[in-house]
C-alpha cells in the first residue's frame, strides 16, 4: 500500500468512528425530549456495563457453563463493597489487584 492508501484508510476509519457519535449529538443538541425518554437513556450504561461484566464474572470460557465460586467474582464481591464505602477509584483499583493477586496464588 502507499502512503496515499494509509491516508484514505485512517481518514475513512476516522469518518466511520465519529458520524455514528455526531449525528445523533448534533439531531438532538437543540431539542427537547420527553422525561421518558431521557430516564430511560439514563439506564442504558448501566446496561452495557453489566453486558460487558456478567460474562466474565459468572461463565467459565472452557466449558461456557454458568458458575457462581469463579475467582473473578469471589474478589469482585468485596472490591464492590469496598468501593461503595470509600468511593476511591484508585483505591478500589488497587484492592482489586491485590485481591485479585491473593486469590491467584491460594485458588
Amino acid at each position: 500500500m502507499t502512503p496515499g492508501d494509509y491516508l484514505f484508510l485512517f481518514a475513512g476509519m476516522g469518518i466511520v468512528t465519529y458520524l455514528p457519535r455526531a449525528l445523533p449529538l448534533l439531531y438532538l443538541a437543540h431539542r427537547n425530549m420527553p422525561r421518558w425518554l431521557i430516564d430511560w437513556l439514563g439506564l442504558v450504561p448501566v446496561a452495557v456495563l453489566s453486558a460487558l461484566l456478567a460474562p466474565g464474572l459468572f461463565v467459565d470460557a472452557t466449558t461456557d457453563s454458568f458458575v457462581i465460586g469463579k475467582r473473578e467474582l469471589l474478589v469482585a464481591v468485596p472490591t464492590l463493597i469496598f468501593a461503595l464505602k470509600t468511593r476511591s477509584l484508585g483505591g478500589t483499583v488497587l484492592i482489586g489487584m491485590g485481591l485479585y493477586w491473593l486469590a491467584g496464588s491460594l485458588y
